[in-house]
């Protein structure tokens, strides 16, 4: 560390490498973080819950950003759904 430091001290052309770089990394460790929270398609243990699929709300996107987002249930599909339960 204190090499490190000494190094910017020298060379200080590197200081806003550096910060653009940590700022990068803090940017993808907190989106790492908010995707595997928050979205239900990131799947941390698959034999707890096999089909994670099956408990998505369909009238809630799944998107970062949904525009103009219109569901309309497939007849067909309800229909299988009707017959596997």
């Amino acid at each position: 560390m204190v090499g490190f430091l000494q190094i910017l001290k020298k060379k200080k052309e590197l200081i806003p490498l550096v910060g653009f770089m940590a700022f990068a990394a803090t940017g993808a460790t907190s989106a790492a973080l908010y995707f595997l929270f928050t979205k239900p398609d990131v799947i941390l243990n698959r034999s707890k819950n096999p089909e994670p699929w099956e408990r998505l709300n369909p009238s809630k996107p799944q998107k970062l950003i949904t525009i103009n987002q219109q569901w309309k249930p497939v007849e067909e599909l309800e229909y299988v759904k009707s017959l596997t339960k």
